[in-house]
């Protein structure tokens, strides 16, 4: 077995994803921060959340909003809903695991809230009832979603905005997901703060 051969074809293999991700998903993205800029400019907040890697993001987004990204700026509101381990134990515990995601959404979410929700698969049962939760507040899905959005997709809206990565590999999908994120953030920051280079 030739590793480093392994090693460099994870590269090559990423390099492809990403390019056509970079055909195919401007205007997906373009959409999901226009929503998120309309979001907080009427005092707003984001919510973020997903499983293992997903769960990352989303505490990477709202640590990138809260703090900053490239440039100094305000923080502005956002809250990964991965974070508090109490809380998620307690709703697991008493409820069941897929709700520890719409206990916090149906707690904290507001009609013109945004919902981040990172999965994948699109599939993950938790975060598919955070959507349906997030739907009963009145508030818009960005979904970060792959191979074909999975269940996801399925409960998405009209206002919803779903940025699927095209690939059926978890690794490559993730990878992607971390590039839309900071390419949402700039875009927040542009159109908020302006067009200042970083």
């Amino acid at each position: 077995m030739d590793l480093t051969s392994r090693i460099t074809q994870h590269f090559l293999d990423s390099i492809a994803v990403k390019e056509r991700s970079a055909g195919e998903l401007p205007h997906s993205i373009q959409n999901a921060g226009a929503v998120m800029v309309e979001s907080l400019l009427n005092g707003r907040k984001i919510l973020c959340c997903g499983n293992g890697g997903s769960a990352g993001d989303a505490q990477h987004f709202s640590a990138e909003l809260l703090n900053r990204f490239e440039r100094e700026r305000p923080g502005m509101p956002a809250i990964a809903l991965t974070t508090d381990s109490s809380t998620i134990t307690a709703i697991a515990n008493d409820y069941d695991y897929d709700e520890i995601f719409a206990k916090q959404v149906l707690a904290l979410g507001q009609q013109g809230d945004v919902l981040l929700a990172i999965s994948t698969s699109g599939n993950s049962g938790n975060v598919v009832q955070a959507i349906r939760a997030a739907h009963e507040r009145d508030m818009i899905v960005v979904a970060l979603t792959g191979r074909d959005g999975g269940r996801m997709a399925a409960n998405l809206g009209a206002k919803d905005v779903e940025v699927r990565v095209p690939s059926e590999r978890t690794a490559r999908i993730q990878e992607v997901h971390l590039v839309v994120i900071h390419c949402l953030c700039d875009f927040i920051d542009t159109a908020i703060f302006g067009g200042e280079d970083a």
